[in-house]
């Protein structure tokens, strides 16, 4: 069974505490939250107060993504907001394993992420050290982009790895997933889609949330 994780970005930040409610409510396995500095991506979005504030309204696995340009300065204060997983990108840590073992020092679990443009071939020696790849399937920076389907070969290919290692790395895909490629991304190989806008503008969230689970590898 595939699992949906929302994108909080995608959320109306009006009323952020009734979109946190909803998605929960909606049967969200988890929330993604994405952390943006102005530096690694080109835009900002929210600290550890924001994470704080969601990790109150809700029991959901908090997945904190940190697209941070020196992520290592800031993986304490977002765990003690309440992050259940923190991951950050390899472009910026091209030696992970220590940052990895730092993480989980503090209790959380622990993600790698690539950008579109990055081979998968230069995660692939360390996902034994991760609960989590995540690959993006959009450059990062902003909500609403378009699927880029050149990235499909690369979660196939991540599959592969993990299932011929015997690993637990549950793969998540971020960026213009939607109900009309979902299959075709579990289907490569993901374990958790992760939808912003998808999921924040869907008519019917909790029947985008059925339709997810019904999804096999």
């Amino acid at each position: 069974m595939a699992k949906i994780a929302p994108s909080v970005l995608g959320a109306d930040f009006a009323h952020l505490a009734e979109e946190v409610s909803d998605a929960t409510s909606a049967g969200a396995d988890m929330l993604h939250l994405d952390i943006m500095d102005g530096h690694f991506v080109p835009n900002i979005s929210f600290g550890p107060a924001v994470v704080e504030a969601i990790s109150r309204e809700t029991d959901l696995f908090l997945d904190v993504h940190l697209m941070l340009s020196q992520p290592e300065k800031y993986i304490e204060p977002f765990v003690k907001a309440g992050a259940d997983a923190v991951t950050f990108h390899i472009e910026v840590h091209p030696h992970p394993v220590e940052l990895a073992r730092q993480i989980k020092a503090l209790g959380v679990q622990c993600g790698i992420s690539l950008n579109p443009d990055t081979p998968v071939e230069a995660v692939l020696p360390y996902l034994a050290g991760f609960d989590i790849l995540l690959v993006m399937s959009v450059f990062p920076g902003f909500g609403g982009q378009h699927f880029i389907e050149s990235v499909l070969p690369k979660i196939t290919a991540a599959r592969e790895a993990i299932d011929r290692s015997g690993l637990s790395t549950r793969i998540l895909v971020d960026g213009g997933v939607d109900a009309d490629n979902a299959s075709r991304v579990v289907s490569a190989g993901a374990d958790i889609l992760v939808m912003g806008t998808a999921f924040f503008r869907a008519p019917d969230r909790a029947a985008l949330v059925k339709m997810v689970h019904g999804l096999q590898k």
